[in-house]
């Protein structure tokens, strides 16, 4: 039984849980040079973050023109990322104690992530994280990606939680604005600090202004349960 009074956390995987922004970026740079699209810049993968995949996708074919269909497109992205994610991806060492904190005291959790299940799959694998993150959704399984709610309301049916009850990890404006939808609570550790003052942020019932330079687990599992202390 939690100790957390019926509290379940559901952990938004990229840019939270872990350090993944990196590989998507190349993935993404390889993939349009691909194209013929060059000089594509981390600036340029900025206004992505935090939306799925496929989306982020079907707007480089609309922003560059590009002619390859949208599921070529997606599938060598994702073929990509793969092979950067399996290779390495770090998580936030914080994020993992707090990860352990919450199992131990029987808090349930998920992840809910923009990214393809089999890519959310073999991050939590390769990281350690499976056993412990075993309630998994991909927006590929839901109708909409973030900002709709959709991931995290499927992540809360399938944990058997109530929203109301839910506690959601972000890094970013999308999924902020999608916990806020969804009538759950927001922690938010911004990837990108400068984003801090977004309306999505604001609403948040926590945020860590200064992203994961500033978060600590035990402060965040203190505030969870109750505790005067603040990430």
């Amino acid at each position: 039984m939690s100790t957390l009074d019926g509290t379940s956390v559901i952990f938004d995987l990229d840019g939270t849980l872990v350090d993944s922004e990196p590989n998507y970026f190349e993935a993404a740079r390889r993939t349009l040079a691909g194209q013929g699209v060059d000089g594509f810049t981390w600036a340029d993968h900025e206004t992505y973050v935090g939306i799925s995949t496929q989306e982020t996708v079907a707007l480089w074919k609309e922003r560059y023109g590009l002619t390859a269909p949208l599921e070529a497109l997606l599938a060598e992205t994702n073929r990509s990322y793969l092979e950067l994610a399996r290779a390495s991806t770090r998580v936030y060492p914080e994020m993992r104690a707090f990860v352990h904190l919450l199992a131990a005291a029987g808090v349930p959790m998920a992840v809910a992530s923009g990214s393809s299940r089999e890519a959310i799959e073999a991050i939590l694998s390769g990281t350690g994280l499976a056993s412990q993150l075993t309630t998994v959704v991909s927006a590929d399984e839901v109708a909409h990606g973030k900002p709709s709610p959709d991931v995290f309301l499927e992540a809360a049916r399938r944990l058997g939680a109530d929203p109301a009850d839910c506690v959601v990890l972000e890094d970013a404006v999308p999924g902020a604005a999608a916990a806020h939808a969804a009538g759950m609570r927001c922690l938010a550790v911004p990837y990108l600090p400068d984003q801090a003052d977004d309306p999505a942020f604001s609403r948040a019932e926590l945020l860590v202004r200064g992203g994961q330079d500033e978060f600590t687990a035990r402060a965040a599992y203190d505030w969870l349960a109750g505790g005067a202390a603040r990430p």
